[in-house]
């Protein structure tokens, strides 16, 4: 797939007046946005995704476009299920309602930047040498078993949230309980403290730099092309802070988004793997052709993701029958 210069130049440019207008204008008005702006905000995120992803075929053809929307959807649901970190981490801090999109958006725009640095790094590695894919795909096998460990044996929430690195900044830098608007850092007593939307930032950017591991060899299991690699996280997280305030509530009773996760990871962990295989022609020398399509890792992605939420929505609704019954 040829990328030109000026391709690139267009879609960070666009990507930028995206972002610009979020911060202006969530910074003039800090706000909750209400389910109406939330779902209008959604549906042009994913109509733009799905739009550019048939753009991607027409021009460049079938075999691209597949690897966008499977890049896309695994980045999205990964999304999602950093949500219940993000959920967690506002809870814990007590950020205001009407402060929330505003840290939202910052953490948002960490994750782009940790993830482009990501995007660029793994790039570099892939074109140096082949042998990358065996340890992607290692890591994201061993992921996908620290996920289900995870779903068996749950963290304490403050674990979840506040890692070593926000222990050593709320240790070293004097703060303030109060929150200041979307500020900071304040004055009180005629000293500079940071503000707990500081702390919230950095929990939410510390946050993201470890999703951004997880991510992006996970995408470059399902493409090789770092522009496709770029594009499906910019639309996977930029839909991503007005679903947090219009699925909040289903996040709960996505129970077995986890596991569904886990396999999806474990899969792509293998395909990368064989795909190592197939490029120093080991699987030749056994008689095999261990490749894995595109389209053959789109369906069990779409696949996993339809039988996770139809089996979670079924589960919370029968225990919310049960529980209804046992009162009753």
């Amino acid at each position: 797939m040829h990328v030109t210069p000026l391709v690139w130049i267009i879609t960070l440019a666009i990507t930028l007046a995206v972002l610009a207008f979020d911060v202006v204008v969530i910074g003039r008005r800090p706000h909750e946005p209400s389910m109406k702006e939330a779902s209008i905000a959604i549906a042009v995120y994913i109509g733009m995704a799905v739009l550019f992803g048939i753009g991607v075929g027409y021009f460049t053809g079938s075999r691209y476009a597949g690897e966008f929307f499977a890049g896309w959807i695994t980045e999205y649901s990964l999304s999602i299920d950093n949500l219940f970190i993000f959920i967690l981490i506002m809870s814990n801090m007590r950020v205001p309602r009407q402060l929330q999109q505003y840290a939202l958006m910052v953490g948002i725009i960490l994750a782009l930047v940790f993830r482009g640095i990501f995007i660029a790094a793994g790039a570099a590695a892939i074109a140096a040498a082949s042998w990358v894919f065996f340890l992607f795909g290692a890591f994201l096998i061993v992921t996908a078993a620290k996920l289900m460990k995870d779903y068996f044996q749950p963290e304490d929430e403050n674990e979840a949230t506040d890692n070593w690195f926000m222990k050593w900044v709320k240790r070293s830098f004097p703060s303030t309980d109060e929150y200041d608007s979307t500020h900071v850092s304040t004055v009180v007593d005629g000293r500079r403290l940071l503000t707990p939307m500081a702390f919230v930032i950095l929990a939410l950017g510390s946050t993201d730099l470890l999703f951004a591991l997880d991510s992006i060899p996970a995408i470059y299991g399902l493409t090789q092309e770092p522009y496709l690699v770029f594009t499906a996280n910019v639309f996977a997280l930029m839909g991503l802070r007005q679903l947090y305030f219009l699925i909040g509530g289903l996040l709960q009773r996505l129970v077995y988004l986890s596991l569904g996760l886990s396999v999806i990871l474990a899969f792509i962990g293998l395909k990368l793997i064989f795909h190592a295989m197939h490029e120093y022609h080991l699987d030749a020398s056994m008689g095999l052709d261990l490749e894995i399509s595109t389209m053959t890792s789109l369906g069990v992605i779409i696949g996993t993701l339809a039988i996770t939420t139809v089996a979670s929505l079924w589960k919370t609704s029968r225990d919310a029958k049960a529980v209804s019954g046992a009162e009753s």
